[in-house]
C-alpha cells in the first residue's frame, strides 16, 4: 500500500509511519545473522553478516560487488526464503527503463475506456482523463511491486547486476534509494509504508555513479579462501568425497592464481563438484579434468590453456599438498 508523503518538517509526528517496519523477524545481531544464512545453507564470514545486518537495522540497501559467481545474488535468494519474504528481483540489462522496470499504462484498457465513455456520450472530459490515469490502469513493474508493500513483512527487493543497465536508470534510481519512493507525473510521488529490504549486485563491468554508492551500504564479496570454499562444498555438495572435495577446492585456487580471461566462482565449484559426483568420480585424474572442465571454465581460450599437461601440474601439485594435510592410505 501505498502512503502519500508527509509535509516537509511532520516527520518527528506520532502520525507519520512510512518509514515504520517491523524487525521482530530480521536478525537482532551480527550472531543471529550468520545463523539466519546458515539456516539457508549459506557459508559466510563474519564480515558480510555484519554487512547484512547493520544493512537491515539501519533500513539502507546493501551493495554486493564482486566477480560473477561469488554469491552476491544467493544472499537476496537466501534473505527471501529465511525471512518468508517475497523476492522480487529486476533483471538488469542495457536499455532498461522505466516502462519495464517501474511501471507502464495499460494503454489497451485505457482505449476501451475511452471507446466505451465515447458510446455512453455522457462522460466529462476532465473526469476521463483522472480516470484513466489512475492505479486502475497502472501496471506495475518490479520496483513499483516492492514499494507497493501491504503486509509488515515488506518483500526482498533484488536489483541483480545493476552494471549492465545505463547511468541515466543510475539516476533514476537515487529517488527510490533515498527515500523509497517513485514519482509518477500523473498520480504524483508514492511512497512506501514499509520500505522493501533492498539487495544491489554489481559485478564490476563498469563503475556506478557515487552518488548511488552512498545511499547504499556497500561490501565487496571476494572469492572465498580454501577452508570457507570446503564448507561451501560440504553444504551444497554433501555426497562429495572428503578426498575428492580437497582436490577440487585446491585445483580451482590454484586457477584462481593463474591469468585467466574468467576464473571459476564458487558457483562452478559446486557444478564441477556435482559434475563429478555424476561420473563416480572418487578422486581427480588427469582425465577426468580435461572431459568435465566445461563445468568449470566458461571459456574455449581458458579451457585449452589448461587441459592436458598444466591440468596435470596442477593437479600434481594439490596432491602433493594434500599429503601434508590429509595422509592417504
Amino acid at each position: 500500500m501505498f502512503k502519500i508523503p508527509a509535509a516537509r518538517g511532520t516527520e518527528n509526528s506520532p502520525h507519520f509511519t512510512s518509514r515504520t517496519i517491523s524487525h521482530m523477524d530480521q536478525p537482532q545481531s551480527v550472531e543471529e545473522t550468520l545463523a539466519l544464512l546458515a539456516k539457508g545453507n549459506y557459508v559466510a564470514d563474519r564480515s558480510l553478516a555484519t554487512a547484512l545486518y547493520l544493512s537491515l537495522s539501519l533500513q539502507k540497501p546493501l551493495f554486493l560487488e564482486g566477480e560473477a559467481g561469488v554469491g552476491k545474488t544467493e544472499i537476496a535468494k537466501t534473505l527471501s526464503a529465511t525471512l518468508g519474504r517475497k523476492l522480487i528481483r529486476l533483471q538488469c540489462y542495457e536499455g532498461l527503463d522505466i516502462a519495464s522496470a517501474v511501471y507502464e499504462w495499460n494503454y489497451s484498457l485505457q482505449m476501451i475506456e475511452i471507446r466505451m465513455a465515447e458510446a455512453m456520450g455522457d462522460r466529462d472530459r476532465n473526469l476521463l482523463e483522472r480516470d484513466i490515469f489512475s492505479e486502475r490502469f497502472l501496471i506495475k513493474r518490479p520496483l513499483l511491486q516492492a514499494l507497493d508493500a501491504t503486509t509488515d513483512a515488506p518483500p526482498v527487493l533484488l536489483i541483480d547486476e545493476l552494471d549492465r543497465t545505463d547511468e541515466p536508470f543510475e539516476a533514476y534510481l537515487l529517488e527510490m534509494l533515498s527515500e523509497f519512493q517513485v514519482t509518477i507525473p500523473e498520480i504524483g510521488t508514492m511512497r512506501a509504508e514499509n520500505p522493501p529490504l533492498v539487495i544491489i549486485t554489481s559485478n564490476r563491468t563498469r563503475e556506478i555513479h557515487d552518488a548511488l554508492k552512498r545511499r547504499c551500504f556497500y561490501y565487496w564479496v571476494d572469492y572465498p579462501d580454501a577452508e570457507r570454499e570446503l564448507e561451501i562444498l560440504a553444504v551444497r555438495a554433501p555426497g562429495t568425497p572428503e578426498r575428492l572435495s580437497r582436490q577440487i577446492v585446491g585445483f580451482v585456487q590454484s586457477l584462481r592464481a593463474l591469468d585467466l580471461f574468467k576464473s571459476p566462482g564458487v558457483a562452478e565449484t559446486i557444478d564441477w563438484a556435482d559434475s563429478l559426483n555424476q561420473l563416480n568420480r572418487l578422486e581427480l585424474d588427469p582425465d577426468g579434468i580435461n572431459d568435465t572442465l566445461g563445468a568449470l571454465l566458461k571459456y574455449q581460450d581458458d579451457i585449452v590453456k589448461i587441459q592436458g599437461s598444466e591440468a596435470g601440474r596442477i593437479l600434481g601439485e594439490v596432491n602433493a599438498a594434500l599429503k601434508t594435510v590429509v595422509p592417504t592410505a
